[in-house]
């Protein structure tokens, strides 16, 4: 070869400045059908996963992105670089097409490490590398290099693109399965059933629904969610869906994913009655947030359904309350807070005034005492069974107000 030099490309993400003998990328070109088979054959034998003689298609992909890297490489040596742009949107494409296959690139990565080995040996071969001289030889090594690792970089750009199509498209359709399950609508068990599918979501048979105050956080992205929950919580509240909630480890599943988040957990329900536990959890939420029910992290609806019950229809409790207990609006307070504590402490100790002074640790003497001025107060409705639990579910309501209060 005479003196003849072409110049590398360098910087931050090229291989450093150094010259090569312009005419090796002409010298090579005539065998690069010959170099691509062998790295082709090479990749087939090697490497299972590429092995598929029956697939036309496939194959015509991996011939065309070796003899595309061949082609990029020898632009490279000449120092133009311009086939790097159709190298470069072939690679993305592999790397797209590797993870809609949802394999991972460790055996794309094995595949270029090959090829680079196979295609170093043929041009060594054709080449008395050996012979370059060292500033030479280096520019040749580097520019491999360099161009292996764009190669990489380009199939690991394209496969990211990919996964995160994939997992954008998977949380739209998990989105709106959250939407069909919990929803008030009717849907048709084969319309979930579809959709389910297709969110890759296997239907259980019964399923309870949590919700949990403002993440602040966009989406998922910083809580750890099983893979068999429905997870929205960029929403006011957040929302899960838990698959067969009675099953082993869910409820400290749950806990997990709220981690340090107040959260209510609604009744186990069947598939399609979502939106009822979704209504008693975000019942259940707010009597959590307004002091009503105890609890900083998760409440479960089932240990609390009476107080639910109750705040349910809150105007129709306080409608209640102004029947039955307005006789006590007559007595002065703090004497009116005494008899109402005792009279519900009584109907609810089966009207046992030893249990009473017990429970409220006053004598049995005084409770006698407020007894007969609760008689005055109420007369007969004091002795009727249906105004008793009537005045037992407005005083539990008052009670619980004033301790959230």
């Amino acid at each position: 070869m005479d003196d003849a030099r072409t110049r590398i490309p360098h910087g931050p993400d090229h291989a450093r400045t150094t010259d090569l003998p312009a005419e090796l990328q002409d010298h090579l070109r005539p065998f690069l059908r010959e170099i691509t088979e062998d790295v082709v054959q090479a990749i087939r034998t090697e490497i299972p996963e590429y092995a598929r003689p029956t697939d036309e298609t496939y194959m015509h992909v991996v011939n065309r992105g070796v003899e595309q890297a061949l082609e990029g490489f020898l632009s490279r040596l000449s120092g133009s670089g311009a086939d790097w742009d159709d190298v470069r949107a072939t690679y993305r494409r592999i790397g797209q097409g590797e993870a809609d296959e949802g394999r991972s690139l460790d055996s794309f990565q094995a595949a270029l490490r090959l090829g680079a080995r196979v295609t170093w040996r043929r041009v060594s071969e054709l080449v008395d590398v050996h012979r370059l001289p060292p500033q030479e030889l280096i520019a040749f090594g580097e520019t491999m290099f360099l161009h292996l690792d764009e190669m990489a970089a380009a199939t690991t750009s394209g496969y990211t693109e990919a996964r995160l199509h994939a997992a954008g498209e998977l949380q739209q359709r998990r989105s709106r399965l959250i939407d069909l399950l919990t929803g008030d609508a009717a849907v048709s068990p084969e319309a979930v059933a579809e959709l389910a599918r297709t969110a890759q979501w296997p239907l259980p048979r019964d399923i309870a629904v949590v919700v949990t105050e403002h993440t602040g956080e966009p989406d998922t992205v910083n809580r750890i969610v099983p893979p068999e929950f429905l997870a929205r919580l960029d929403g006011r509240p957040g929302v899960l869906v838990v698959p067969d909630p009675e099953g082993p480890g869910r409820e400290r599943a749950v806990a997990g994913v709220l981690r340090g988040l107040r959260g209510a957990l609604g009744p186990t329900v069947p598939l399609d009655a979502g939106a009822r536990s979704l209504r008693w959890a975000r019942d259940a939420l707010d009597l959590a947030q307004r002091g009503i029910l105890p609890g900083s992290g998760l409440v479960r609806c089932a240990d609390h359904l009476t107080t639910l019950l109750l705040f349910r229809d809150e105007e129709l409790v306080d409608e209640l309350a102004r029947q039955r207990l307005a006789p006590l609006d007559a007595v002065r307070s703090p004497q009116r807070e005494r008899l109402a504590e005792t009279l519900l402490c009584w109907l609810s100790c089966a009207r046992n005034a030893s249990e009473v002074a017990q429970r409220l640790a006053v004598h049995a003497q005084t409770v006698r005492y407020r007894l007969r001025q609760l008689e005055e107060v109420f007369g007969e409705e004091l002795r009727d069974p249906a105004a008793q639990f009537e005045m037992q579910i407005a005083l539990r309501a008052r009670e619980l107000r004033r301790s959230a209060d």
